[in-house]
């Protein structure tokens, strides 16, 4: 081959894989954009609400607690928010762990949420978007080599939605999809139903009166229900809320092994008391 045209070809070929990178993200971004103006609109006809330090009454002590430590007197319902975050990411016991960048956009009422995420090697969104959830893996942003759907997707995906509702702790309050039981005192049972899903978690509090433990069964995948645990950490005051800005979930595969999905996701942006603008 004439050296003056390999030269050209070889660039091309090392061009080509960052430009379909780059085409592909591009493109999963112009998506997450018209779908998250799809997800804020639903929530727009909510009636404003606000917190008074006596709702808590009648609920288990150790949650009456929390909500007074997190939620100021007159605190507006939070209807929706936005945030972005680092971290690490591991699908298996026997991978490395790899950097991860997201961004995730949550809805009260109705329960839904958008996340996305980025790797060196490939994008993966999670959703829960009109009672149905749903991942999609995509290797440089372009070849989809992941895509669940279905009634295992819709309960892991709410089950998410639920147990980062601590971000949205207005939320958690009691409604007509949400209650909460006693268990002793540090710990009380969530239950959520919500389009014939049956949801209960066990919730956990520090002696700060933080919720520092979800603990569920969620399916792994397609595979069966596994122990399922998030932990929350690092409360930090956001527009006179208290949240945690670290999170970290696990399956627990085994008595010994678990698999963490997601660590350290620290939060960079603030919690809104209503839905970003687009």
């Amino acid at each position: 081959m004439n050296q003056k045209l390999a030269w050209p070809l070889a660039a091309a070929a090392l061009a080509l894989p960052v430009l379909g990178t780059l085409l592909g993200r591009a493109l999963a971004a112009r998506q997450l954009r018209r779908d998250v103006g799809w997800l804020f609109a639903q929530a727009t006809g909510a009636a404003p609400q606000i917190f008074c330090g006596v709702q808590p009454a009648g609920l288990p002590a150790p949650v009456q607690r929390y909500f007074r430590r997190v939620l100021p007197e007159g605190q507006p319902y939070l209807r929706g928010l936005r945030w972005r975050h680092t971290g690490q990411f591991k699908t298996d016991l026997k991978k490395d762990w790899v950097a991860i960048t997201g961004e995730q956009y949550v809805t009260a009422d109705p329960p839904g949420f958008i996340w996305q995420g980025s790797t060196r090697w490939f994008t993966a969104r999670d959703e829960y978007m009109a009672g149905r959830g749903a991942l999609t893996v995509r290797l440089l942003g372009a070849l989809a080599i992941v895509q669940g759907h279905g009634p295992h997707y819709d309960q892991g995906e709410l089950l998410r939605w639920l147990s980062e509702s601590v971000l949205l702790p207005t939320a958690l309050l009691p409604g007509r999809w949400l209650r909460w039981q006693a268990v002793d005192a540090h710990s009380a049972r969530l239950l959520f139903t919500y389009r014939g899903e049956e949801l209960a978690c066990l919730v956990r509090f520090n002696d700060d009166d933080e919720l520092v433990q979800c603990e569920t069964q969620r399916y792994f995948g397609d595979d069966a229900l596994r122990p399922w645990v998030v932990r929350c950490a690092h409360y930090q005051e956001w527009h006179g809320v208290r949240i945690p800005t670290v999170l970290e979930a696990n399956w627990l595969l085994s008595s010994r092994a678990k698999v963490t999905v997601a660590k350290k996701a620290v939060m960079l942006s603030a919690v809104e008391a209503s839905l970003p603008q687009q």
